[in-house]
């Protein structure tokens, strides 16, 4: 989808947005501080993903025309009766008197237990989470959960040069529950078939790189295996995608198995690691042995270019796109009564629709 300037529309809503990515801990103003200081220690913090979905969404918005405040407590706190739209984190709901209407999320609660009360709470009307399968493990517990991803820059996020491809397989390593038992069972059975057949690759682990280690990484490969148990959206390999890089993706399936809920307290399945996806994307496999039958498959489609990610990622993951479903979320909020209220169907990855009749502002962000 096209970068779209709206019409000027009186009546648009401008949205009230609060992210905060750390708290004060001992002192007010402290978290500046630490921050300073790590920056001193460590270097440049490298890009969390709850920060890349604000940083996103606010592109979005900017694409569209679409005027919006950020961390403005003194304005939300002098218009009791306007939304407030809390991207993240849960601290800030408890920083401020909340009084106004509230969308939360997505960079908020891992799951419900964390705030059973949530809705009596505080004047929450919708939680809003990154795919489906999270709306169905939330509903039980708040019926008024939708699915939101957040947009991929398909600027940033573009396809390189073939002459830059000087790597066959791009490894993204996101294995971190019961890492002792694949290490040795799904990641070096992965290494020692590309070995095996002569295949050039690299490795990437999440949480050991910055994002331009990243892009030049997808830039020098024709393929990329997505080492993963589960994503609740999947940035990374949808970046890999809007890069034109198909995806072969270990996609098991089965329960949530975050080891702060499970088995003791969440009991959630099926979980997926691509939640947005099709045939266009690449391939998956369940495990080692269905990654040893389909490989052979999965790297001839990637010869023989039949597969579009770059193709798919601009039909439904744009930042446009996914800015105007979130600007359409929060004005169903304010318009429609509490009662009539009725949860939307998750959005996955075939039917990700939006009107795009809506007369929206020009741009402008206001301070």
């Amino acid at each position: 989808m096209p970068a779209k300037t709206f019409e000027h529309d009186p009546d648009a809503m401008i949205l009230n947005l609060f992210y905060e990515d750390k708290d004060d801990r001992w002192f007010p103003g402290d978290r500046h501080l630490r921050r300073m200081a790590r920056r001193l220690l460590l270097g440049e913090p490298r890009m969390s993903g709850q920060l890349r979905v604000f940083l996103n969404l606010c592109a979005g918005l900017d694409r569209l025309g679409i005027r919006y405040r950020v961390n403005d407590y003194g304005y939300i706190a002098r218009h009791p009766e306007e939304l407030a739209c809390i991207v993240g984190r849960t601290f800030l709901l408890d920083k401020f008197a909340w009084k106004n209407p509230i969308l939360l999320g997505v960079a908020a609660h891992n799951h419900p237990l964390d705030d059973l009360d949530l809705f009596k709470r505080l004047p929450v009307k919708k939680v809003v989470v990154p795919g489906p399968w999270y709306v169905d493990m939330y509903r039980p517990y708040w019926p008024e959960t939708e699915a939101w991803p957040v947009g991929i820059d398909t600027d940033l996020w573009a396809p390189s040069q073939a002459s830059q491809k000087a790597v066959d397989v791009l490894i993204y390593d996101k294995v971190h529950w019961d890492r002792e038992r694949f290490a040795p069972e799904l990641i070096e059975p992965v290494r020692a078939r590309l070995r095996k057949e002569g295949r050039s690759f690299a490795e990437l682990r999440y949480g050991s790189y910055k994002e331009e280690d990243y892009q030049a990484a997808l830039a020098a490969s024709r393929a990329m295996i997505f080492l993963c148990q589960n994503e609740s959206q999947g940035i990374a390999y949808q970046q890999a995608l809007s890069c034109g890089v198909p995806v072969f993706a270990w996609d098991p399936g089965g329960p949530w198995r975050d080891p702060d809920y499970y088995p003791h307290r969440v009991q959630f399945a099926p979980v997926s690691s691509v939640p947005y996806w099709d045939e266009r994307c690449g391939a998956k496999f369940v495990d080692v042995a269905g990654f040893e039958a389909g490989w052979d498959d999965f790297w001839e489609g990637c010869a023989a270019g039949v597969f579009d990610p770059r193709g798919y990622v601009l039909d439904s993951l744009t930042l446009e796109q996914r800015a105007l479903q979130y600007y359409e979320i929060a004005r169903s909020i304010v318009r429609q009564p509490a009662a009539s209220q009725a949860p939307a169907n998750p959005v996955d990855g075939r039917s990700m629709g939006l009107s795009h009749d809506l007369e929206l502002p020009r741009r402008h962000q206001v301070s």
